[in-house]
């Protein structure tokens, strides 16, 4: 359920001195695997061909899920650069990032571009923490996956902040 309510997760490797690094990416679920894209002359690309052990981290929070709901899945990276994954890929992601056929559409158009590739990330091991689970436990109650927390972010913007939306300011979604 948390791979449907989740758009985000952080992707990890290790550059070649070793140190770790992550970026947040959109990704689809599919064939229980984590699949991404991005532009091939990243970084991530050469070093996840060089040392496809990787990672991928997804949290439940902002979702309708709550706050306190996270796995962890130690993976081996493949990179393709094949028509007949981002032709499967693509849509995947455009449905789960717009809404409606116009902004699936151009979505589409801004993404299928010369130099991307798509990344799939399968799982070897899991770290998995469910704060919803532990709570049902803690108060002797049967666990309900219905049961969420709201979110504890208590971060609230400074006084006189105004989000201004794309949309708001006619430049399209």
């Amino acid at each position: 359920m948390l791979y449907a309510a989740q758009t985000e997760c952080v992707v990890n490797w290790t550059t070649r001195d070793g140190w770790p690094v992550g970026v947040m990416h959109r990704f689809v679920w599919h064939e229980e695997r984590f699949w991404i894209t991005c532009a091939v002359e990243r970084k991530r690309v050469a070093a996840l061909r060089a040392r496809p052990q990787s990672s991928v981290v997804v949290s439940s929070e902002g979702t309708w899920l709550g706050g306190d709901v996270t796995t962890t899945a130690k993976t081996l990276a493949t990179i393709h650069d094949d028509r007949e994954t981002k032709d499967w890929f693509y849509p995947r992601l455009a449905e789960r990032q717009r809404q409606g056929d116009a902004g699936i559409a151009e979505f589409l158009r801004r993404i299928d571009t010369p130099g991307r590739v798509v990344i799939e990330l399968d799982p070897v091991s899991w770290i998995t923490y469910d704060g919803n689970r532990l709570e049902a436990s803690l108060r002797g109650m049967e666990y309900d996956p219905a049961m969420a927390k709201p979110t504890r972010n208590p971060a609230r913007p400074p006084d006189g902040w105004i989000t201004r939306w794309w949309t708001d300011a006619g430049l399209g979604d």
